[in-house]
């Protein structure tokens, strides 16, 4: 909701990709991709920094242009930022990266699909193809939570392509994340008969979806995407013993590859190119990201890297506000 009516509205476009790198994903989700496009009032985008944004678990890019009541969507809260002269001009991007377990990772996995191609390779490619915008020195990626971790991983694995990176709230620090939900899932699954198959085919056929539920479909996405089967169903297999929840090392090795804290030990280097990082986290989120986001603080620091780093007293939900610090940050070092 507009916080004040007189200021310039910006437009937002939307486009439709077919892609060619998610033909024949695991999930058989769509290959035809909406992105979303926000233009600043005044211009048509050419020549203006270009800005991704990855969507937390169950979003997809469009959801963050929708209205939204007592709030701003992200398209007004840029209006907002610009029209005050805290936040230069700015295309922002919006790609819908939703799938049939609940969302994505933003890496490639032979479980979920090649999700970091679909941005590098066609997404960010052609958002700039069609409004003018971005391009090398001059592309940006942020998110928050499941976003946050693909705005953080993709500045580890691909820092020639990106030269700034916003991450709020990402998942790092698995074992204090991702474990915690595992007994629940388990104790979901055993009321199928030990079935993963058939506990997500009831939660597809279900009518309304419960928050539990959702986040048992969350722990069985992250096995699909760190850990993946391709002979089981969709790909997900958990990474402890169904009955005893012991751990089997060899597939928490595979989740524990993909962690930020370990991604930064083999690829910090490429984070020193960036124009910036930046990382922050709620003092009291309720996933206890906070450990995981101050233990990379602490690494980075270690390591040399620049970057910013801020903890908020809030908790992991409702927390778009704190964009006001990083898209103003990102749009400056990218014009």
């Amino acid at each position: 909701m507009r916080r004040d009516p007189t200021t310039p509205a910006g437009a937002v476009k939307r486009f439709t990709i077919e892609s060619a790198v998610l033909r024949g994903n695991p999930l058989g989700d769509p290959t035809a991709r909406t992105v979303d496009v926000y233009i600043p009032a005044g211009h048509d985008g050419r020549g203006l920094p270009l800005l991704i944004d990855l969507a937390g678990f169950t979003g997809g890019g469009p959801s963050h242009t929708n209205w939204r009541n007592f709030n701003e969507n992200i398209p007004e809260q840029s209006d907002r930022l610009i029209a005050a002269g805290d936040m230069p001009p700015a295309v922002i991007a919006f790609p819908d990266c939703f799938t049939k377990l609940g969302g994505n990772q933003y890496i490639n996995s032979a479980g979920v699909g090649r999700w970091a191609d679909f941005l590098l390779q066609e997404a960010v490619p052609f958002v700039e193809a069609q409004v003018g915008c971005g391009g090398h020195g001059h592309r940006g990626v942020f998110g928050k939570s499941s976003g946050g971790y693909g705005a953080i991983v993709h500045a580890l694995l691909y820092s020639d392509f990106w030269s700034a990176a916003a991450c709020h709230s990402g998942d790092m620090g698995f074992e204090l994340l991702n474990l915690p939900d595992i007994p629940r899932a388990l104790r979901a699954i055993a009321k199928e008969g030990g079935s993963i198959q058939r506990w997500l085919e009831n939660f597809f056929a279900k009518r309304k979806v419960k928050d539990d539920d959702v986040h048992v479909l969350m722990t069985l996405c992250m096995c699909a995407t760190y850990d993946p089967d391709p002979s089981a169903f969709l790909g997900v297999r958990m990474p402890v013993d169904l009955e005893t929840c012991e751990f089997i090392p060899e597939r928490w090795e595979n989740w524990l590859k993909w962690d930020p804290l370990t991604l930064a030990k083999a690829h910090h280097e490429g984070l020193k190119r960036l124009k910036l990082l930046f990382i922050d986290c709620g003092t009291v989120d309720q996933y206890n990201l906070v450990y995981g986001a101050r233990r990379m603080h602490r690494t980075l620091t270690g390591l040399g890297v620049p970057h910013i780093y801020e903890e908020f007293p809030d908790d992991h939900s409702g927390i778009d506000y704190r964009m006001d610090i990083s898209l103003p940050l990102l749009a400056k070092v990218l014009t």
